[in-house]
């Protein structure tokens, strides 16, 4: 089979699991990211070594038009930036990180986190106009450790996922792609995209919410508010503690909060 890869670094094994499949990846599109928190150094890296085309400009409904005049079978996406446009002329899988129809929208994980799920997934539908509302083709679950799990855990616990469900979905397009399954919208939930209060910690926040917040968007950006001074921290890759330490003065970046404190490999004031 002939086949485009859409993806970014999150979901980097949606390309390697299809290349492994034997399918001809005619062409793999990426976007620009800022290859600090979020990567597609890996996927352009891979598209270069096998001499596969790479776009890293918006796709179009033109650029998938070409896919099907080169004879195109379907396209699988594993995280985007932008809509992907939608032509009834050629077939688009898309692979969500959550278990749906619960958790649609565009960053699920965090809040999986955030709203102390115990299970998640991944799940494999067709892509449709509305986000993430697509037929169902393919979905496995996996836990959830709400009280430990950080973002990057999780997602890695997801992507253990994406090898086999890849393959069954080559094995058996035709009939998976024919006999997908509507969406129960009855349960369904869209998660709004999060917003800046929600990784923000303040030095009056209680470890437990500090920790649960921190944990949740582990290797993104998060902010820190000292209520007394007004002065606003970003960190990446923050942790929390409990109780005191006993240097401070040697924990690299420290900040204080309700029961314990913060460090961060990388903090800037802003």
């Amino acid at each position: 089979m002939k086949a485009a890869c859409v993806g970014i670094d999150i979901l980097y094994p949606v390309l390697t699991s299809l290349y492994d499949t034997g399918c001809e990846i005619i062409k793999v599109f990426t976007c620009k990211t800022d290859n600090i928190t979020e990567f597609n150094t890996k996927t352009v890296s891979f598209a270069k070594e096998h001499n596969i085309p790479i776009q890293m400009e918006r796709i179009t409904q033109d650029d998938l038009y070409d896919l099907v005049a080169m004879g195109c079978d379907f396209v699988l996406v594993g995280g985007y930036y932008h809509v992907i446009p939608v032509i009834e002329e050629l077939r688009i899988v898309n692979t969500h990180p959550a278990y749906l129809p619960l958790g649609r929208g565009a960053w699920p994980m965090p809040l999986t986190i955030i709203k102390g799920l115990t299970e998640s997934g991944i799940t494999m539908h067709r892509m449709t106009k509305g986000l993430d509302e697509g037929d169902i083709i393919l979905r496995e679950k996996i836990p959830v450790y709400p009280d430990t799990d950080n973002l990057i855990t999780l997602t890695e616990r997801q992507n253990t996922l994406i090898p086999a469900m890849v393959r069954q979905l080559v094995s058996d397009f035709d009939n998976l792609w024919d006999n997908a399954t509507p969406q129960d919208n009855s349960i369904a939930e869209y998660w709004e995209m999060p917003e800046k209060e929600d990784y923000t910690v303040r030095d009056t926040d209680s470890f437990e919410k500090a920790d649960l917040i921190l944990r949740a968007f582990y290797s993104y950006e998060c902010y820190y508010i000292d209520t007394k001074t007004g002065q606003e921290y970003e960190l990446i890759g923050a942790t929390a503690h409990k109780g005191e330490p006993e240097d401070a003065a040697g924990i690299q970046n420290f900040f204080s909060i309700e029961g314990g404190y913060i460090s961060s490999p990388k903090a800037r004031c802003i």
